[in-house]
C-alpha cells in the first residue's frame, strides 16, 4: 500500500478536482480565467497578512479572495476603466503588495515556493477535512443557485427580466470562487490554481451536451488528472503541483487527438456557453 502522505495527498486532490470543476464551467462559459489569476495572485497578499497578523491562512486567503472580488464588482460599476484593466490592476497590486508585506517580515521564513506552486504531498487530516466539507458546502450553495447563474451567464437582461438578481447570483459565485481559491492553494499553489479551474472544463466542454453534463465531466476529468499527475510525480520524482497541471494538460491534449482520429473538427471555442435549459411549463 501507499504511505499515508501519498494517500493523504490523493484524497485531498481528488476533494479539490471536484469542486473546481463545476466552477470552472462558468470560468470558462464567462470568459472569466484573467478573474482566476486575479484571485489566485490575491492569494498571496492573503498569507502574508495570516503570517502577519498569525491567524488562519485559509481564513485569511478567503478574507482577501472576497475582497478582491468585492473590489472588482465596485470598480466596475463606478470605473471608466475596461474589466480586463480593472482585473489587471487588482491581480498585480495584490501580489505585489504580497511580496512587499513577506519582504518585511524578515524575522519568518516562508517557503514561497510551496505557496505558489503547492505541497499536496504536505497535507494534513485537518486539510483534508477543510477540503471536503468546505467543497461540500461550496457544491451546495452552487446547486442551489445553479439556473439563476447560469441564466446571467447566457442572459443577464433576460435573467432579471424573469425575477432573477444577476448581481446577486454573481457576488455569491465570485465568493465561492474566493473559497475554491483558499481551498486549493494547498494543493497546486497560487500560480496553478486557474489551470485546474479551466483545463478540465475546456476538455468537458468538447464531450457534454447539457451544462450539469459538463460539469460532471469536468470534475472526474480534474479527479482522473490528480491521480495521474500524483502517480507521475512519484515514479519520475517531479514536483506534485505541476505534475498534477500538466496531467490535465495531458488528458486536454488526448482528447483533441480522440477528435483528429475520429476525423472530426474539434469545438475550439470552448467558452461558448450550451443554451440554457427552458423552463418547464406548469402544465408539465
Amino acid at each position: 500500500m501507499f504511505d499515508d502522505f501519498f494517500s493523504r495527498a490523493l484524497i485531498a486532490g481528488v476533494g479539490v478536482a471536484l469542486i473546481a470543476g463545476p466552477l470552472g464551467c462558468f470560468i470558462v462559459w464567462r470568459r472569466l480565467a484573467y478573474f482566476g489569476d486575479t484571485l489566485s495572485h490575491a492569494a498571496l497578499l492573503g498569507v502574508a497578512l495570516a503570517f502577519l497578523f498569525e491567524i488562519n491562512i485559509t481564513l485569511a486567503v478567503f478574507g482577501v479572495s472576497a475582497c478582491v472580488s468585492i473590489a472588482l464588482l465596485l470598480l466596475q460599476r463606478n470605473a471608466t476603466l475596461s474589466s480586463d484593466a480593472l482585473l489587471g490592476l487588482l491581480s498585480h497590486s495584490a501580489l505585489a503588495l504580497g511580496l512587499v508585506v513577506l519582504a518585511f517580515m524578515t524575522w519568518v521564513r516562508i517557503d514561497l515556493m510551496g505557496f505558489l506552486f503547492g505541497d499536496i504531498l504536505a497535507v494534513s487530516k485537518l486539510d483534508i477535512a477543510i477540503i471536503w466539507l468546505g467543497g461540500a458546502a461550496v457544491l451546495a450553495i452552487l446547486t442551489l443557485i445553479w439556473r439563476p447563474l447560469f441564466a446571467a451567464t447566457v442572459n443577464p437582461e433576460l435573467a432579471e427580466a424573469e425575477g432573477m438578481n444577476p448581481d446577486r447570483v454573481n457576488m455569491i459565485f465570485m465568493l465561492l470562487m474566493a473559497a475554491v481559491i483558499a481551498i486549493a492553494m494547498k494543493i497546486v499553489g497560487v500560480l496553478l490554481i486557474t489551470a485546474m479551474l479551466i483545463i478540465p472544463a475546456a476538455t468537458a466542454r468538447k464531450f457534454s451536451s447539457s451544462p450539469e453534463q459538463m460539469a460532471i465531466l469536468a470534475a472526474a476529468i480534474g479527479a482522473l488528472s490528480v491521480v495521474g499527475g500524483l502517480f507521475g510525480s512519484l515514479e519520475w520524482d517531479t514536483p506534485a503541483g505541476p505534475s498534477i497541471v500538466v496531467g490535465a494538460l495531458i488528458v486536454f491534449l488526448l482528447s483533441f487527438l480522440a477528435y483528429a482520429l475520429k476525423g472530426l473538427t474539434p469545438n475550439v471555442d470552448p467558452s461558448s456557453a450550451p443554451k440554457m435549459p427552458k423552463r418547464k411549463s406548469g402544465h408539465e
